[in-house]
């Protein structure tokens, strides 16, 4: 453990805290010494009373359907709400930070609410700004609120950009593993579910797992980082990196590359979207400098969906 910082009051609500994203916020939060003081999820009753009786929160939202198993249990002080309106005023307690790591479209209103209410995102939900960024802007715009990414390739990018003239950039470059699927079965429709979500660097959620073996999610970070960065996407590119250690590059007009480099370790892009610009220390292990580091083209003719992401931008 490290020593908690200077940031040891820092208030944040997490939406999505039983799922891979919300988990792994959690642990910065112990990490820190933040405050967790709204948590939401959907049907993992247990996991979620059991986040609740560690931090005790001032709020937990749930699904209807397992509202009688997790109010019975939840600690002096806490509130449960569901149905409709609760994420939304779970997303709008006054906090330092808003974790927005709800999967899919369902994460799109409460992400809309914290920003509407002025607070700060730390944006997990790509569904955010893939489907409506310019209307995720202009609420901010209106609010004061702020938006930092956590994927840690959007994450990588927002780093190598702090403190450089925009008109100097030319391209973002986004890596991507490749996935399980990267060389080989040669016939990619035997493939099974189970292969699919056997990741070779990251361990994520179900739903991002499954996209990555595809290339899918790729081709969603690409409009994800059009529409948080600003820039045409003929100027983002995309790197298959296999060893998953340089998550992000940016290009710029004097032929200079920048790049973010780190662990496969996605507690430590939450951290800096919850904590930017400090960098707080952590208990993981430096880097080692050594082995091999590929780059290739992404095969658009394995993965197709990279192209029609493209295409749809």
């Amino acid at each position: 453990m490290t020593s908690p910082t200077s940031d040891v009051e820092k208030r944040i609500v997490v939406l999505g805290s039983t799922g891979s994203i919300g988990e792994q916020t959690l642990a910065v939060a112990r990490w820190q010494g933040y405050r967790p003081v709204a948590l939401t999820a959907g049907k993992n009753a247990d996991k979620l009373v059991a986040q609740a009786r560690e931090f005790r929160p001032e709020l937990v939202v749930c699904h209807p359907d397992v509202a009688d198993r997790v109010a019975p249990h939840l600690p002096q002080g806490t509130r449960l709400a569901v149905g409709d309106g609760a994420l939304e005023e779970a997303a709008t307690v006054d906090a330092d930070a808003v974790v927005s790591a709800i999967p899919g479209f369902g994460g799109l209103e409460p992400t809309a609410a914290a920003l509407r209410a002025g607070r700060h995102v730390a944006l997990a939900n790509k569904e955010a700004m893939v489907v409506a960024g310019p209307l995720m802007w202009e609420l901010a715009g209106s609010s004061g609120a702020r938006i930092t990414p956590v994927d840690s390739e959007h994450s990588a990018l927002f780093q190598a950009l702090t403190g450089e003239p925009r008109e100097a950039v030319t391209a973002l470059v986004l890596t991507a593993s490749g996935g399980p699927f990267r060389e080989a079965p040669a016939d990619l429709s035997t493939v099974t579910p189970e292969q699919a979500l056997r990741h070779p660097t990251w361990s994520m959620g179900r739903k991002v797992t499954i996209d990555s073996a595809t290339l899918f999610n790729k081709g969603l970070e690409v409009l994800e980082a059009h529409y948080l960065f600003g820039l045409p996407l003929d100027a983002i590119e995309v790197v298959v990196h296999p060893q998953s250690l340089v998550h992000g590059l940016v290009r710029f007009a004097d032929g200079s590359i920048k790049a973010q480099i780190g662990p496969h370790d996605m507690r430590l892009p939450i951290q800096y979207a919850l904590s930017a610009p400090a960098r707080p220390p952590t208990p993981l292990q430096p880097l080692p400098l050594e082995g091999r580091w590929d780059f290739e083209a992404p095969d658009l003719g394995r993965f197709p969906s990279l192209a029609l992401a493209y295409r749809a931008g």
